[in-house]
């Protein structure tokens, strides 16, 4: 009896030494894991750059001066890394800039800056005169599709054509926004401010805060996990943008993304003060160049809520008001130029530059 339980005492001993030596060899994976699309983007000739524009230091990637300007304005928590799968293609035909806008990524601004689409737009339309230096071809998603439209109704001098990339037309406007699932993320984004144990990190209080949503998509076991992931990877890598291993490509954006999302961003959305000074229906109408609305995949949830940019009828809309627009629609979720990378870079180099 006593050999039995020897041996059984044995082989947990072995399936111990087994676990924690899986746990330490995931742990120096995730530690040192860096996303491969880096190494991709330096043989391609992308490099980050910042540059000083009024009272905002942009942070951005420019690529090789191989065709016309291009300038790619990412979704809302996320950043210009966001486009590492097209960036690369999309530089062999254009001078590619893809911009941190305030409120993302690495870009700096003052304290007191006011989170809007005319402020935002203004700068940028700034950055376009003083660092591309020439109109350019604009394509934005979600949050930059907004400041595309931004772009070419303000300042139609700047904008060859647009591609929007399934921005929230009107449903992002404040009579309409609190029937969408983005809104929890705006109205987290305006606790996180105004609670006094904020840290100043959205992640870390996302996490902290978000136990009802990992239960109900991710499963319990998934927060302590994404913490301890996080923490391992921040102690190793310290200033480096976050990148996490073992996660799907829209996941490991949206953490990096949230690890410099600025919560006031959001917020301003929550409170309508985004697009106060920026009537969607108008600015719509009032663009001349030729525009192709990009539509990705939505869903109506059992209480009404819209879980995606824009429904059907917002779609049709935008198409009405704008002059010259074309529409399409795609079998992808949110941030297409990421989940269906070669389809929208046949989009941008056909719609751009007539290419079949």
């Amino acid at each position: 009896m006593n050999s039995i339980i020897h041996l059984i005492i044995r082989i947990l001993i072995g399936l111990l030494v087994v676990v924690i030596l899986c746990i330490a060899g995931l742990g120096i994976y995730v530690s040192h894991y860096k996303n491969p699309a880096n190494k991709r983007l330096t043989e391609a000739g992308i490099a980050e750059k910042t540059a000083v524009v009024g009272q905002v230091a942009f942070n951005y990637a420019e690529g090789p001066d191989n065709g016309p300007a291009l300038l790619l304005l990412h979704a809302q928590t996320l950043d210009w890394f966001t486009y590492h799968e097209v960036l690369p293609a999309l530089s062999e035909k254009f001078h590619v800039f893809a911009v941190d806008y305030p409120g993302h990524g690495k870009t700096t601004y003052p304290a007191n800056y006011v989170m809007s689409a005319n402020q935002i737009g203004s700068d940028l339309a700034a950055f376009i005169e003083k660092i591309i230096g020439e109109p350019a071809f604009v394509t934005g998603n979600s949050s930059g599709g907004l400041l595309s439209v931004w772009l070419a109704s303000q300042r139609p001098d700047l904008v060859r054509a647009l591609v929007l990339e399934d921005p929230p037309l009107f449903s992002s406007e404040y009579a309409e926004l609190s029937h969408t699932v983005a809104d929890k993320l705006f109205s987290a984004s305006e606790k996180a401010i105004q609670n006094p144990t904020f840290n100043g990190n959205f992640l870390d209080y996302w996490i902290e805060n978000g136990t009802a949503f990992f239960k109900r998509y991710a499963g319990s076991f998934s927060q302590p996990i994404l913490h301890w992931a996080i923490t391992l990877y921040r102690n190793a890598n310290p200033g480096d943008p976050l990148e996490i291993a073992f996660l799907p490509a829209t996941v490991q954006e949206m953490l990096r993304g949230l690890d410099t999302y600025d919560p006031r961003f959001g917020a301003a959305f929550h409170t309508g003060s985004w697009n106060e000074g920026f009537d969607h229906a108008s600015a719509l109408a009032k663009i001349q160049c030729p525009t192709l609305l990009v539509q990705a995949n939505f869903e109506i949830m059992a209480d009404g809520t819209l879980d995606g940019a824009m429904n059907e009828e917002m779609a049709k809309r935008a198409v009405s008001l704008i002059p010259d627009c074309t529409y399409l629609k795609v079998d992808s979720g949110h941030v297409t130029n990421l989940e269906i990378p070669d389809q929208f870079i046949k989009i941008v180099d056909s719609f751009f530059l007539g290419e079949e």
